[in-house]
């Protein structure tokens, strides 16, 4: 199981990896799309007497900003998973025994990986048919898409191996250490999970 522990950690560090640049890149096109709309807005304002401020436009902000986002979102799955921070409905989940909830929480992440992996057979495709014709976006910035599609697509298929992964992680904690290992790695949080989740960042600028 320390094999086991050791990949979970690898996957860990990989996607937080993955987030902070998504994050930095989500700021960036933040920042691009803020410069485009006071250049929309105040350009041509004359300011000071004698002194107007020059007109000027970001191309492409909009169309950069929504690569991004796309790239950041697929990338960020994994994150999300690994933390258990996905959404989840609880409801009667949280009053069934904790073997069972073990079982539903194995059956949803191989119901999420079917899921997952019928999207990624048809994103890969997509990819590869903008790479062989050398398909660009119908804007004046004519964006190769195959570049921002291969971060989306990697970002999915990396997703898909963590779940891949996590399934039989779950499955293999099952028999070996039990259903409570199963709530640790993939179970909904309790809320004093929740709260220590929430309060991490502050408890480490308190350090």
């Amino acid at each position: 199981m320390e094999q086991f522990a050791a990949i979970h950690r690898l996957f860990g560090r990989l996607s937080a990896w993955a987030v902070w640049a998504g994050g930095f890149a989500l700021l960036l096109s933040a920042f691009m799309v803020t410069i485009e709309v006071i250049g929309r807005k105040l350009g041509g304002t004359e300011v000071l007497p004698g002194f107007t401020l020059p007109q000027f436009r970001v191309p492409g902000s909009d169309e950069y900003s929504g690569y991004v986002f796309a790239g950041a979102t697929t990338w960020a799955y994994a994150y999300c998973l690994l933390h258990r921070s996905h959404i989840r409905i609880d409801a009667l989940y949280n009053l069934l025994p904790r073997g069972v909830r073990a079982l539903f929480d194995i059956f949803a992440l191989s119901m999420l990986f079917a899921y997952m992996a019928y999207f990624t057979s048809k994103a890969v495709p997509v990819f590869i048919e903008s790479w062989e014709r050398d398909s660009v976006s119908v804007t004046p910035q004519l964006t190769p898409l195959w570049i921002p599609q291969i971060v989306w697509v990697t970002g999915l298929i990396f997703f898909n191996l963590t779940l891949i992964f996590m399934i039989v992680y779950t499955v293999t904690s099952l028999f070996v250490r039990g259903s409570a290992s199963v709530q640790a790695l993939a179970g909904t949080m309790s809320v004093s999970e929740e709260m220590e989740e929430e309060t991490r960042g502050i408890q480490e600028i308190d350090r």
